[in-house]
Parts: C-alpha cells; structure tokens; sequence
C-alpha cells in the first residue's frame, strides 16, 4: 500500500507565510522610490544629488553549532537543502543525507524516505531529517508536489528518530 507523506506546512503555515509576504510588499509600497524626495515638492537642478546606496556587508554564510539548538542550526539545515535542490540530484534522497554529512551533520542520526514509491513511481515528495541534541528535529521535504523545499524544527519523536512510517537504511 502506497501513503504519500504528510505534508509539513499545513494551512496555517502557508498563510503565515502569505501574511509575512503581504507585510513586505505593503512595507516595500510605503516607501518613497526617490529616496525620500515628497511626491509635490518640484525637483530642480539645483537640487542635492541623488544619493546611492552604499554596498551592504555581505552576511556570514551559516555555520554548523554542534553545541547550539536545532533552532540554532536551522539556517545550515535551510542552505545546504536549497543548494541539493538548486541541482542535478534534487529528488534524490542520498544527495541531502550526503550534502549534511558534508556540511558537518551527524549521519548516525539522520533518516530519509524513499526515493521512489512502492510500484516504483517516482516519490511525490522526499523527507529527510536530523535528530538533534535537544531532542528536537531538523525537517527537511522536497519534491514534485512540494514546490519550493520546506525546512522546519519539530519535536523529536520518543524513539529519537524524526519520521513516522518506513524510511530508507542510511547504509553508506
């Protein structure tokens, strides 16, 4: 018998997700696009020079916190994910155990489904897990009926494992 996964956001996550979009594109609305110039004040050639962004620093790409929460790891978690799934190997469950391992990830605590269904279709989608310190789990789903990866921290299980149901044997 063939289940297909739960998915991970549910309907409140998606409009969370909807509502955090909304307040952006209402902040990005708000602001002037002449760099704070009044819509009636006339320009003139006088006028001071407009003035140019000055380069942001570049942020720190994130780092493994082996002492920190699965909180605390999340942003690896998230661009190690992103960077399997910006590539050839994206449906393939392996790619991600073998990008976090890379990245610093303990494979001895780490599960992930099948890439293929029971009958031998590919997987509608693809889950993959950390089991952290804390006792919680970095969660990862990718996939054909996914869209976009969706990376979360949820409560580890009491068996110190992160997925229900059949995953596949991390044997290499």
């Amino acid at each position: 018998m063939h289940t297909r996964p739960a998915r991970l956001l549910g309907v409140r996550g998606y409009a969370a997700a909807l509502v955090a979009l909304a307040a952006v594109g209402t902040l990005t609305a708000c602001a002037p696009a002449d760099g704070g110039a009044s819509p009636s004040a006339p320009r003139s050639a006088s006028s001071a020079p407009l003035r140019t962004a000055s380069p942001s620093p570049t942020p720190a790409a994130p780092v493994l916190v082996p002492s920190g929460t699965a909180q605390d790891n999340l942003p690896l978690f998230r661009q190690v994910t992103a960077g399997v799934w910006a590539g050839k190997d994206r449906v393939h469950g392996r790619a991600y155990i073998d990008a976090l391992a890379k990245a610093g990830f303990d494979k001895a605590v780490m599960q992930v489904t099948e890439d293929h269904s029971t009958v031998g279709n590919p997987a509608e989608s693809i889950q993959f897990s950390v089991h952290w310190k804390d006792g919680q789990c970095l969660v990862g789903q990718v996939g054909p009926t996914t869209g976009a990866p969706v990376t979360v921290v949820l409560p580890g299980l009491a068996d110190d494992r992160c997925l229900i149901g059949k995953t596949r044997t991390i044997d290499w």
